[in-house]
């Protein structure tokens, strides 16, 4: 976009990380991820400039599943209300399980 488009427009559309959440979609992915799954954990991870805060699931045999959520505090909370461990991403590094599962995934893909 050139500043002329930008002057023409009179102010710039918000970007994605600016809009607010509006449907819970998210939320139901979450719940059906910890109730098909066993021993998930969580990790949250704080937000950057370009992106909301977002909650990392990660099961016991290193299928995760990762999505934006409201804030950090909303985070912690759901994990706790549903008896999830919760992890500060950055402090608590992520589990050898989940990169044991990408290892997987990539040499399974690479053989199809």
């Amino acid at each position: 976009m050139g500043i002329w488009d930008r002057l023409r427009k009179g102010r710039r559309e918000r970007t994605d990380a600016a809009r607010p959440l509006t449907n819970e979609a998210f939320a139901d992915h979450l719940q059906n991820f910890v109730d098909t799954r066993w021993g998930v954990e969580a990790w949250v991870e704080e937000a950057q400039k370009f992106a909301r805060p977002s909650i990392l699931l990660v099961a016991f045999d290193g299928e995760f599943t990762r999505r934006q959520v409201p804030s950090e505090t909303w985070a912690y909370r759901w994990a706790d209300a549903r008896g999830i461990p919760a992890h500060r991403a950055g402090v608590v590094p992520y589990p050898q399980r989940m990169r044991d599962h990408i290892a997987r995934e990539k040499a399974r893909r690479r053989r199809q």
